[in-house]
């Protein structure tokens, strides 16, 4: 019963080993390709997120997605009644600084009627004292009597100094008043402006995040705004990659919306910092050819091609192993050193030549 179990076993591996195909190939000279492979979407040109400047709901959105809008345009209105109440309050206060600040105001007009009262009065001491010195040289008062009306002078313009003093620094006052709450109507001003949203930059509103009725926050951005004519690709490029990565490289581009057409285009940018989220570089790459989809958004695949070598010795990439190894006809497995590497095929710099046949058992 062991034998009839062997002899099964026997035939089975025979069996499998008939089935199993081996493909050959021997290595050949080609004009070949470095590419970099890099995943990216469609950006428009200029693009910024128009933010909410206040916090409200959203009572009026003055747009649709694809729209065409202007620099300053309003393009929603946020009911923030606070800063309406601040602007109103602000203006009212200001009016009344500006009162204060001027002649007619209470305070300043009660001050330099002071002022000028006292003035008055130092200008009557005044020649009450002179009189009184003039008399006692006659002896027609006595020194008592002079020196009470020259004590009375005296006071009299302590008190005009004190009152034009007081009236300056009223003054002084008011004006220092009517600066701050005309700097407060401003900036309530602009609060009360914020809920007017209005386009920064004129172009094209690639996209609307907010409704009607939604509340927002200062900072919450409310739709996706960038240029209505120029639109580019951003790729993502491993690190491993960036430094091959070089400005005026020719790209291959496919929207993954149109797998059918490539799209001629080349590197014209590279970001200068690495991207913590997605761990790679960012470049910008612009289209040679005229782009038919144009959404923003849209997802596409990318080949920078980064260097290209004339009559170098190829293999099949399917026939490159794990730690560059390849199995050959009459030596089996061999050590081979690559150069470029390119979507099908790997160049080889040593280890093999054109007469070595390659064998496989994967299918090409």
């Amino acid at each position: 019963m062991k034998h009839i179990f062997s002899i099964l076993a026997l035939f089975a591996l025979l069996f499998a080993s008939c089935g199993k195909k081996t493909n050959e190939a021997k290595p050949e000279r080609k004009d070949i390709t470095e590419t970099v492979f890099a995943p990216g979407t469609l950006e428009p040109e200029k693009k910024y997120n128009l933010t909410a400047q206040t916090e409200g709901y959203i009572l009026e959105l003055r747009f649709d997605d694809g729209d065409t809008v202007k620099n300053g345009q309003v393009l929603a209105l946020i009911d923030n009644k606070t800063n309406a109440i601040s602007a109103v309050s602000a203006e009212n206060l200001l009016n009344l600084a500006g009162l204060n600040a001027s002649k007619d105001g209470p305070t300043l007009r009660q001050a330099h009627q002071n002022m000028q009262l006292m003035h008055e009065k130092l200008l009557q001491d005044s020649l009450q004292n002179m009189r009184y010195q003039k008399l006692l040289q006659s002896n027609s008062v006595s020194k008592l009597e002079s020196e009470n009306a020259k004590l009375t002078y005296q006071t009299s313009l302590t008190n005009y100094l004190n009152a034009e003093q007081n009236y300056r620094l009223l003054k002084q006052q008011t004006e220092q008043q009517l600066i701050m709450q005309r700097s407060q109507r401003d900036v309530s001003a602009v609060s009360n402006d914020n809920n007017e949203l209005k386009a920064v930059v004129g172009g094209k509103v690639y996209k609307r995040l907010r409704e009607v009725g939604d509340y927002v926050r200062r900072g919450d951005v409310i739709a996706v705004i960038g240029d209505a004519d120029l639109i580019y690709a951003k790729l993502s490029v491993d690190e491993t990659n960036i430094s091959k990565i070089k400005v005026g490289q020719e790209v291959i581009l496919q929207l993954n919306t149109v797998k059918d057409k490539n799209y001629n285009g080349r590197i014209t940018e590279i970001y200068p910092s690495f991207d913590e989220q997605s761990q790679s570089f960012f470049c910008k790459a612009i289209f040679n050819d005229k782009l038919d989809f144009r959404i923003a958004g849209t997802q596409l695949q990318a080949n920078i091609i980064t260097a290209t070598k004339k009559n170098a010795l190829v293999i099949p990439k399917v026939f490159l192993s794990y730690g560059n190894m390849v199995r050959t006809k009459d030596k089996g497995e061999v050590s081979v050193k690559t150069g470029f590497i390119s979507g099908d095929w790997v160049e080889i710099l040593e280890g093999i030549d054109e007469n070595t046949t390659l064998i496989t058992d994967q299918i090409k």
